[in-house]
């Protein structure tokens, strides 16, 4: 049963980064600003630093099939969510094997998948046609009110988190052996 926490919690995720926008006040709503909940995304940054191992790729995996599940449930485009989150897993992967875990390293991955993935959207929606913001309006628009409203989210996971992902790493290697 253990093994369906993790599906189960980003399956959650999914479905409520769809009512994120009903959370936000009506001032931001309104305003100018474009904040994009990647709320799938900050729990998979968890998964990449406190679950797996140097030799496992659940984050990766998970990234793809919940990309995907995004792509089929709010977006037009098929494939958009899914590489972006696979890749960026991918790369946060492969910086957590250089770092220490420990809390700085989660939000030095944390900023840096929320800048790569939203990038990454960004471009492969300008060159599909979808959008045509400018980059300067990107840029203050929509990037920074993103990474600032989804690290404030990966902050309020970490006390929820942190211990039961590390708890059920150990117990997934103990089942392993």
């Amino acid at each position: 049963m253990k093994k369906a926490y993790i599906p189960l919690i980003l399956l959650v995720l999914v479905i409520l980064e769809g009512l994120a926008i009903n959370l936000l006040p009506k001032e931001i709503v309104l305003s100018d600003y474009l904040i994009i909940a990647h709320w799938v995304l900050a729990f998979l940054v968890y998964i990449t630093v406190y679950y797996d191992e140097d030799d496992t790729y659940y984050s990766v995996i998970y990234a793809f099939i919940f990309g995907l599940f995004i792509d089929v449930i709010y977006t037009g485009i098929l494939g958009v969510y899914m590489f972006s989150y696979g890749f960026v897993v991918y790369v946060m992967n492969r910086l957590r094997n250089l770092l220490y875990r420990n809390f700085y390293v989660l939000l030095l991955l944390g900023v840096i998948a929320f800048v790569m993935a939203d990038f990454l959207i960004y471009i492969m929606y300008s060159v599909v046609g979808i959008t045509d913001m400018v980059w300067q309006d990107y840029l203050l628009r929509r990037l920074l009110p993103t990474l600032a409203a989804n690290l404030l989210f990966l902050l309020f996971l970490f006390p929820i988190f942190k211990k039961r992902l590390i708890r059920w790493s150990e117990e997934q290697l103990e089942q392993g052996n």
